[in-house]
């Protein structure tokens, strides 16, 4: 398809270029800013291709441009179109997790303190007491994996490092992309979602392009202006915005509608809980854990190893309840791939659907290691879906929102995940 550039696009394209070629050295990041409708994947690869990039090195196989998202849904919708993408996190990181020494070892230590408190001193008792609750903070969070920056890192040997999706990079992810000393070309869209903790290391900073304008394609949708609308804090009217784009009162869609009304998207955690519940009752599941292929499963943690991702539905086959903690399955991706070999599936976040714990997780840490982590996908977080699209979205507007522009990001950002059809539902 031909493309003819606005002014604004083609000066992108150029400002683009000239940064790449006469000043990356003193300035490692390029950000390349733009809402939704506003052309920057478009403008990317036409920069890229400006610039030669695109082209193989003869005499290496790794690629000169590397690209890479936040999260693997992002990167996944990336590759899809055509541009081979990994995630942030395994393209600089290698996981380290603490060995089954390690944990025994922290926790005889704790119970021999824990022991001995009633024999001691008050001076000794009060460096027991400190000693035993760093111990216990410790094997809090003894579980979880620590991401050590890959000194062997594929991003040594590239020209140019792109990422897509940064607003939910946070400061310690940025510094560490940093760290390798490669040029950055960043795009975001400062209208979506920051990190669930802190704010985007990215888009903080003031942008070198800000791409206003939006494609007349774009703009003749009226999923671009509903979008437009909440992005500047503008109430959306009930009604009919297109014959596929409607706003309605809550009390006119139930969960049956939803099943039919395209990938269901809201805010709050409890309000997913409830919708999954609502709709699986009006497809007529009543089971606690999946039952078949007709589910609605979503993957709740990468699993790199199997071709799992976090973001991705899966469908589950031959399922096998076999254990308190977990059931096995046969299982095939999103996209139609098999998993090879049988995998045993987490049933907590299931659990969380009959009888909410939030120490769950806490309490079986141990026995869940090697399992594939995976829930109920009728409802998601807006979080969970951001770097996702669907081609019909019911937003389901449970009013999350700290100030007017925490509840702007989180309504811009649900919108825009949809493709075709839209029901914002209030």
């Amino acid at each position: 398809m031909s493309f003819s550039p606005s002014p604004q696009q083609s000066q992108a394209i150029d400002d683009i270029v000239d940064w790449y070629e006469h000043s990356r050295w003193r300035q490692q990041v390029f950000r390349l800013f733009g809402y939704a409708g506003s052309g920057k994947s478009t403008i990317l690869t036409h920069a890229i291709a400006a610039l030669g990039l695109d082209v193989q090195r003869a005499e290496q196989s790794s690629p000169r441009v590397l690209f890479a998202a936040f999260t693997g849904k992002a990167a996944l919708v990336m590759t899809r179109k055509g541009t081979p993408a990994s995630t942030i996190h395994s393209l600089i990181y290698r996981v380290s997790e603490a060995t089954p020494e390690e944990i025994d070892r922290v926790e005889k230590e704790l119970a021999h303190l824990q022991r001995r408190l009633g024999h001691m001193g008050p001076a000794e008792r009060s460096f027991a007491e400190t000693q035993i609750s760093k111990l216990q903070l410790r094997l809090m969070d003894i579980h979880k994996p620590v991401f050590i920056l890959n000194e062997q890192s594929a991003v040594r040997d590239a020209d140019l490092i792109v990422l897509d999706e940064v607003s939910m990079v946070g400061t310690d992810m940025a510094n560490d992309l940093l760290a390798f000393g490669k040029p950055i070309l960043v795009l975001g869209d400062p209208g979506q979602l920051p990190p669930i903790k802190g704010t985007g290391a990215f888009t903080e900073a003031t942008p070198d392009v800000m791409l206003t304008e939006i494609h007349r394609q774009a703009g003749e949708s009226a999923i671009i202006r509903l979008a437009t609308m909440a992005r500047q804090g503008q109430s959306i009217p009930y009604g009919e915005h297109d014959a596929f784009v409607w706003k309605m009162p809550r009390h006119h869609v139930g969960p049956a509608q939803m099943l039919r009304g395209g990938q269901v998207i809201c805010g709050r955690n409890a309000t997913r809980l409830q919708l999954n519940i609502g709709m699986k009752r009006a497809a007529g599941l009543t089971n606690t854990y999946p039952t078949g292929p007709g589910d609605k499963i979503i993957c709740l943690k990468n699993r790199n190893d199997i071709g799992l991702i976090n973001g991705m539905f899966v469908t589950l086959d031959d399922i096998q309840d076999e254990d308190p903690i977990w059931f096995t399955a046969d299982v095939t991706t999103e996209d139609g791939v098999a998993v090879r070999g049988r995998r045993r599936f987490y049933k907590g976040h299931f659990d969380d659907h009959v009888t909410f714990d939030p120490d769950r997780l806490r309490r079986d840490w141990r026995d869940m290691r090697g399992l594939v982590e995976t829930t109920w996908g009728y409802a998601i977080t807006c979080h969970k879906a951001q770097g996702s699209q669907w081609e019909n979205v019911v937003v389901y507007d449970d009013g999350l929102s700290r100030t007017a522009e925490d509840r702007a990001r989180w309504l811009y950002t649900a919108i825009t995940r949809a493709e075709w059809g839209l029901v914002i539902v209030e």
